[in-house]
């Protein structure tokens, strides 16, 4: 059958996505050195079942005051919703976590950033979208930075924090592209508060069954304090925001246009955590946020063909 014409995305919302991108990377890029403020004093297992609950009532609140619909309408829509669930909440959060014990803030916001190249691979692929010009320039700049940043980190062999930092990268692009596919017939918004809640469940039996449950003690104020900011901003309204991206633009747009997070990442682990950085730190944060300014400031493309309907 011959596929749907492209169809163009309306200017409104073109522009609408791009702001919201905008703010979803200060949020992100915010959140990092946070996380790690709450990871000195608490297990990232702990750390991610709490800011799951945090995050879930936070959208959820959201959703409800904006009048949003929470309704999935059959049972095929709630196994979308629980794969994506598992790609994109439960995998990353969780292996970028136990990343960042295992190096620095910076180099894990960098490294877990690899995602757009993983996704336009696959959005290729599996959803025939085809990159424009600056796009192309994009990946380009993208990657040339990425490997200015990451070359050092493999001096002495690669650490485990790299390795399960770019799997959770994979794991990303993956639900980023399996959302595009399947064409969820939900509210975004809504849908965003079930694949939350989906993923608290996940984490919080992962936890008890491996050390036995949440542990707390110890812990003081400010990390406490550290890990409920996070569930607010870096779980609940970034995945609120995610997903409706992801909805109105192509998931190659989408996935480039986070890519300036590892830049306010990195400045903001300066300013809390103190981190310095390296002349190659700078050249290379330089060519990714120059990447991110050539998706974010380029002309919409067109919509791609329709993917195949998930079944």
């Amino acid at each position: 059958m011959r596929s749907p014409e492209p169809v163009k995305a309306p200017a409104a919302a073109d522009t609408g996505a791009r702001v919201m991108l905008v703010v979803l990377c200060l949020i992100w890029g915010t959140t990092w050195p946070i996380i790690k403020i709450a990871l000195t004093e608490i297990d990232p297992l702990s750390m991610r079942t709490c800011t799951y609950a945090v995050g879930t009532l936070t959208l959820a609140v959201i959703c409800a005051v904006a009048r949003r619909s929470f309704r999935i309408p059959n049972l095929r829509t709630w196994g979308h919703v629980f794969a994506a669930s598992m790609l994109n909440i439960v995998a990353f959060p969780l292996l970028t976590a136990f990343g960042q014990m295992a190096t620095t803030t910076s180099r894990v916001s960098i490294l877990a950033y690899t995602m757009p190249i993983w996704s336009v691979v696959l959005a290729w692929v599996f959803l025939g979208e085809r990159l424009t010009r600056m796009q192309g320039i994009a990946v380009v700049l993208c990657v040339a930075g990425l490997t200015i940043l990451i070359y050092p980190l493999t001096a002495n062999g690669v650490p485990l924090g790299v390795v399960l930092t770019i799997i959770a990268a994979i794991s990303w692009a993956g639900g980023t592209i399996y959302l595009k596919w399947a064409h969820i017939d939900a509210d975004p918004v809504g849908g965003a508060v079930w694949q939350l809640v989906i993923a608290f469940f996940v984490v919080a039996g992962f936890t008890l069954l491996y050390q036995g449950g949440v542990t707390y003690s110890g812990a003081h104020v400010k990390a406490v304090s550290a890990m409920i900011l996070s569930g607010m901003m870096g779980t609940g309204i970034a995945y609120g925001l995610w997903f409706a991206i992801v909805r109105r633009l192509p998931a190659s747009t989408a996935s480039l246009g986070v890519l300036s997070v590892p830049v306010v990442g990195v400045v903001m682990s300066m300013i809390l955590l103190g981190e310095r950085l390296t002349p190659a730190d700078v050249i290379g944060f330089t060519l990714i946020f120059a990447a991110s300014a050539c998706v974010l400031l380029s002309p919409q493309a067109p919509a791609p063909k329709e993917a195949p309907q998930a079944t």
